[in-house]
């Protein structure tokens, strides 16, 4: 008996669920906005009402399932683009041409910013040796939600040449993001290949409320040229075939374990791959991170803030931001 209430709930909270999750689909579909409150909320009754209402019960379900299969298939149709109206800071998609042991990375973005919101887009190439690869640091962005931060990956090359990456929505003219409508195909991916005065110093300079943290991570070279090369192969497929980012299976941390996994034992499956705000806990705990010292005190020697603020244009910012920090030397 109790197990059949227990199934019995499971079952109607997974019906619950659904017509939940296809109504905020139909919501944050290309519908026009008029239409979409309509269809959502009447999508909503309608599947209630063929629940509590409609009989015989076999034939309520299957009506049940057609209508949340044909939301379903709609969700499903839509294809991302790489042909929008996009905003300033993403119109350009990086690429790389590899040759062997050189590798040119084009449309490299370092934005001349006066404010968040009020920059000059510039952009430039530059080739790399991939044999001079010889570290791999991490950001950890974190905006004042304890559970979520955002991350970026930074390659570093002999000559103190660094190349960093932040994974991303692609944002429309006039459009901003928001969570719920992350889980909905309403973002394209993309793959910000930029300047680390860029990048960084929009975080630690021009964005309020911000707090970065820079940590090096242990690893072998051979492993970090070739995750090197799995993010340069997917940035030239995301250039011909876009994909949809996702905020809880193709955001910037799940991207960041997808590139690593096949590299790397040290990138199991761990909760805080999602809630990313103790990405760096799980980091030190498998040993990725300087252990030399307690891990709030790693913390504490990691944050750069104050230090990038002194920097800001400076051509040396990425040498200094990480001078003395943990396992990073002069």
């Amino acid at each position: 008996m109790i197990l059949k209430v227990i199934g019995n709930t499971i079952f109607w909270l997974i019906l619950c669920g659904m017509i939940g999750w296809a109504t905020l689909a139909i919501f944050f579909s290309h519908l026009p906005d008029s239409a979409r409150w309509v269809l959502a909320v009447l999508y909503a009754l309608s599947q209630l009402a063929i629940l509590f209402f409609l009989r015989p019960r076999s034939f309520s379900f299957a009506v049940f399932f057609t209508l949340f299969a044909i939301i379903l298939a709609g969700f499903l149709a839509k294809k991302p683009s790489n042909h929008r109206e996009w905003q300033a800071d993403v119109a350009v998609l990086p690429y790389a041409d590899i040759d062997g042991d050189r590798i040119t990375v084009h449309n490299i973005r370092n934005c001349d910013y006066r404010s968040e919101t009020d920059y000059t887009p510039r952009y430039y190439d530059q080739t790399f040796k991939l044999s001079n690869l010889d570290t791999i640091d991490l950001y950890l962005v974190n905006w004042g939600i304890k559970y979520v931060s955002h991350t970026m990956i930074s390659f570093g090359f002999q000559g103190k040449k660094y190349l960093c990456i932040s994974i991303e929505t692609r944002k429309e003219k006039g459009e901003g993001y928001s969570t719920i409508k992350g889980f909905f195909r309403q973002y394209e991916l993309i793959y910000v290949v930029a300047d680390e005065r860029d990048l960084v110093r929009l975080r630690t300079n021009y964005r309020k409320g911000e707090t970065v943290w820079l940590y090096r991570l242990n690893g072998s070279k051979k492993v970090f040229r070739d995750i090197f090369l799995d993010y340069m192969g997917y940035i030239n497929r995301l250039k011909n075939q876009p994909e949809w980012y996702n905020a809880l299976t193709g955001n910037c941390t799940t991207q960041i374990r997808g590139h690593t996994r096949p590299y790397t034992g040290k990138t199991r499956w761990d909760w805080r791959i999602l809630l990313n705000g103790w990405l760096d806990e799980m980091a030190y705990e498998n040993g990725l991170l300087n252990q030399s010292f307690p891990l709030e005190t790693l913390r504490e020697k990691s944050m750069i803030n104050e230090r990038a603020k002194t920097l800001d244009q400076n051509p040396d910012f990425s040498r200094l931001i990480r001078r003395g920090l943990p396992g990073m030397g002069e």
